[in-house]
């Protein structure tokens, strides 16, 4: 029977009667099973389990248990700005955010931000989230930012970075490494270091590489991006040693072969981030090409200054994007697709599964014995979309929805308990983004701030180069791609 209330942190759990995606290497699918979660682990998981005497029991019968999903890639600090630049292009990100209006985002904007981006996280069934915080001017801007991922029970890592100056000088501020060497305390705080190659020959970022090196921390970095980032920089990283399977290639969009095959051969991983690469511009989602190459894939939502925080969202979007070239590529040759390569069993393997090996945590993204404790619940007998349930991995990329998730657990602890979040105090939350949306208002003035919402190009180029802490130009990030889809013969 269903507990009315959520039942308390460490208490045991268990989860009774549902269709269990166990995403362990054999894509196990157990019907009528039991997830059993005691302290911070699984325990076991099988049909009719035995469990210790005060067993909160939740009730999964005609619902999904599945591994909670990972975003790996999605700018937190910028969600206090919910839907702002739905109609933006790329450039007018850049033009926004890097040129000209990025600095004026304070500490206590931070916070709000990723508050609010956290706790979306979490009644939406993302049990991690990779903040690729690049707003961080400040330690005390980075301060504000761990703090309020702390404030929330989900799992999270901080991708330290700040668009306001170059890599190798930020990662050189003492400060700096001090927070960095003050916060690897939590298991639910991870660290990265979040910056961009431009593709200078001079390879000024190996500075930046070499701190994340000495600090044991991995880098993740937009790469492949239409207008900012090109295939010298994958060759610079790669030939400087620094392209590792803990690297995570946000986007990879634009590359040619010898870019995917010097990605195939390091082992690093690709954030494919199909909503924001169709929408707006970095290039068509590159999964034909890290699949063709058995590149790591993960999915990420990139920023709700556009969408949503959903991992649903992005599996839907992900196959409908690749099931849409596979269809154009044929029909350029006169051919018809009867059997789709890309299933949904692989994007919710990419969720899941795809999010823990990019991130190097093989304690998560599946539900076996031993495994933390990340678990989530989908069912809503109240929706006549819940049933029938035919095909569990179809069931969560195409029908399935966050106003499904009916429990979510995190290291064990229970933070969504029939379809409510627990602990939430949401407004607390909306005063302080109601704050930070009144400081930008009333800083840019509302004329500047009614026009942001489809701002105008200024005088420089950001085509060649939205990194204003650096002069270095490259029209090669735009140069004509030969084909729809990329390089000539890239869908072959």
């Amino acid at each position: 029977m269903t507990t009315s209330e959520a039942p308390a942190p460490g208490r045991p759990v268990v989860l009774r009667g549902g269709t269990v995606l166990t995403m362990d290497d054999a894509h196990t699918v157990l019907a009528d099973a039991d997830v059993l979660v005691v302290d911070d682990r699984i325990v076991a998981v099988g049909p009719a389990l035995e469990v210790p005497e005060g067993t909160a029991q939740i009730d999964a019968r005609g619902g999904l248990v599945m591994p909670g999903m990972i975003d790996t890639h999605r700018h937190m600090w910028q969600t206090a700005m919910r839907g702002y630049g739905a109609d933006w292009t790329l450039t007018q990100y850049f033009v926004w955010y890097y040129l000209e209006h990025g600095k004026v985002f304070r500490p206590e904007d931070i916070r709000a931000g990723n508050l609010l981006s956290a706790w979306e996280s979490l009644e939406a069934g993302v049990t991690t989230t990779v903040d690729w915080s690049h707003g961080l001017q400040t330690v005390d801007h980075a301060e504000a930012a761990v703090d309020a991922l702390q404030a929330v029970p989900g799992r999270f890592v901080l991708a330290y970075g700040n668009i306001q100056a170059g890599p190798w000088e930020w990662t050189a501020d003492p400060a700096v490494r001090s927070f960095l060497e003050r916060r690897r305390t939590d298991d639910l705080l991870g660290l990265q270091l979040a910056f961009d190659v431009t593709g200078d020959p001079a390879f000024p970022e190996r500075a930046a590489f070499e701190v994340a090196r000495d600090l044991g921390v991995a880098v993740t970095t937009h790469a492949g991006v239409w207008g900012a980032t090109n295939d010298d920089g994958i060759r610079l990283m790669h030939e400087n040693g620094f392209l590792t399977p803990e690297t995570v290639l946000v986007h990879a969009a634009t590359l040619t072969t010898d870019s995917y095959q010097r990605i195939a051969a390091s082992g690093a991983s690709v954030s494919v981030s199909t909503e924001s690469e169709q929408s707006a511009g970095q290039g068509y989602p590159p999964t034909w090409q890290v699949r063709r190459y058995g590149i790591g894939v993960s999915l990420s939502m990139d920023t709700s200054v556009w969408w949503s925080g959903d991992l649903f969202s992005a599996m839907r979007t992900t196959l409908g994007a690749d099931r849409s070239r596979e269809h154009l590529e044929a029909h350029v040759k006169g051919e018809t697709v009867t059997h789709v390569h890309l299933r949904a069993e692989q994007v919710v393997d990419w969720a899941t599964r795809g999010g823990a090996r990019a991130l190097g945590r093989d304690d998560l993204g599946s539900l076996e014995p031993g495994k933390k404790a990340d678990v989530v619940l989908i069912k809503n007998d109240a929706s006549p979309v819940s049933f029938p349930l035919l095909n569990p991995y179809g069931q969560v990329a195409f029908q399935a929805q966050r106003g499904d998730v009916h429990t979510v657990l995190v290291n064990g602890r229970v933070v969504k308990h029939e379809h409510r979040l627990v602990g939430a105090d949401l407004p607390a939350v909306r005063r302080d983004v109601e704050a930070t949306v009144e400081h930008l208002r009333s800083t840019l003035g509302e004329e500047a701030w009614l026009g942001g919402m489809n701002p105008g190009l200024p005088d420089e180029d950001v085509l060649d180069n939205p990194y204003q802490y650096t002069a270095y130009k490259s029209e090669s990030t735009r140069e004509a791609r030969g084909s729809m889809f990329g390089e000539p013969g890239a869908g072959s």
